[in-house]
């Protein structure tokens, strides 16, 4: 009863703020110039190796420095999947190269730099500690990757109308960040082993509650970084939601829900799914006030739990195996998911699919190769996000 409580309470709570008003269409703005270098911030859904970089790689995701991840591309390069992700794709698309990780010291510069973290926050370590939330993956926080930003503006252009110059012919990519905010609240409260009953729903709700708080918080984070950028000069901006963090392997299995009224026709866990759009909501209301603020900057809201929705539902014809929509093709566990938080891709025991390609999910937290090209061409190419922040090379 409890649950189901709780799922009516994030219900009308999101009708709620959704009721205080969403992104209109923004303004019109002067046509831009070509886009000649990429800044980006965020966490694992966009680091390609600065967490590698940062020293020994602990938590869950320290095995992203070795096979299997990027088994796809010929090794691995601190990305967290088998080969390449969104802003990999995007780059590309656009005819630039990859991104370097701004840890990289010998990398060029030229074409932007990626300051993304796998496991970063959107708040800063100890505005989460103060909340009882704790993390030991890194402390590279979005205050951190944007001061890595000034550093690097301030050590390669001679004033501040030099760097309102280079970003004029940039696109900057706020993320996706503050998911982790949340993973870490959620976590620290996860059912225990063995655990069943009131004391299992008792976590459960502690840790909803918990991120609930941050909610606001967090969307205060990225929509000021958002303003600093656009001070300094950022011309097109790109800020993600959240991805419907119902239909994530892991969580699934975390929750390992029995109740058929707490999933959704996708198979995704309502209440998971609420409090993603809590998010995306509050966002998109910072997104339509910085559209105001900034009427001669694009300012691009990414819709990537629509993106991953759509994507789940025309699985078939995307050319993924429907059937496994939800279970990691790396990983440990077996069952519905084949996820094991103990014991992550890469750990002795976890096992690949023969078919990386057809499966959503790669380690059951992130996904494949295949599945970011889908989700970049469903945002860039096909309107999720909007309104539309680059435009592609006629073939």
């Amino acid at each position: 009863m409890a649950a189901k409580g709780l799922l009516r309470f994030l219900l009308a709570l999101l009708l709620l703020v959704g009721c205080l008003g969403r992104p209109g269409p923004p303004p019109s703005a002067a046509a831009p110039r070509a886009i000649a270098a990429i800044y980006n911030f965020g966490d694992s859904i966009s680091d390609t190796g600065n967490f590698i970089r940062e020293g020994a790689p602990v938590g869950m995701m320290a095995r992203t420095g070795g096979l299997p991840y990027g088994s796809a591309i010929g090794g691995a390069t601190g990305r967290c999947s088998d080969g390449y992700l969104m802003i990999d794709f995007l780059a590309t698309d656009l005819g630039l190269p990859l991104l370097s990780p701004y840890l990289d010291k010998d990398a060029d510069f030229t074409h932007g730099a990626n300051f993304a973290v796998t496991g970063a926050t959107a708040l800063d370590t100890a505005s989460l500690a103060k909340m009882g939330v704790s993390m030991a993956h890194t402390n590279s926080s979005l205050a951190v990757q944007l001061q890595r930003f000034k550093d690097l503006m301030a050590s390669t252009t001679k004033s501040s109308s030099e760097t309102r110059e280079r970003l004029a012919s940039a696109l900057v990519m706020v993320g996706e960040i503050g998911g982790n905010d949340y993973n870490y609240a959620f976590a620290a409260n996860r059912p225990r082993a063995n655990e069943s009953g009131l004391h299992s729903v008792g976590h459960m709700l502690t840790g909803a509650v918990e991120s609930l708080v941050l909610v606001p918080r967090v969307v205060k984070s990225i929509t000021g970084a958002a303003r600093e950028l656009l001070d300094m000069g950022a011309t097109r901006l790109v800020i993600p939601g959240n991805f419907p963090l119902g239909c994530v392997p892991s969580y699934l299995s975390a929750v390992d829900e029995t109740d058929p009224g707490a999933y959704d026709g996708n198979g995704c866990l309502v209440g998971l799914n609420l409090f993603a759009q809590m998010h995306n909501v509050l966002l998109q209301q910072g997104v339509r006030e910085l559209r105001r603020l900034y009427p001669s900057a694009t300012i691009a809201y990414a819709d990537y739990f629509s993106a991953y929705v759509r994507m789940l539902r025309g699985a078939s014809k995307m050319g993924f195996d429907a059937k496994a929509a939800f279970r990691a093709c790396c990983g440990a566990g077996g069952g519905a998911y084949n996820v094991d938080m103990d014991r992550m891709c890469g750990a002795p025991g976890t096992t690949v699919c023969a078919r990386p390609d057809e499966r959503l999910s790669w380690d059951g937290v992130h996904l494949t190769q295949h599945s970011y090209k889908v989700m970049t061409e469903l945002l860039y190419r096909r309107g999720f996000a909007s309104p539309a922040p680059v435009t592609f090379p006629r073939h």
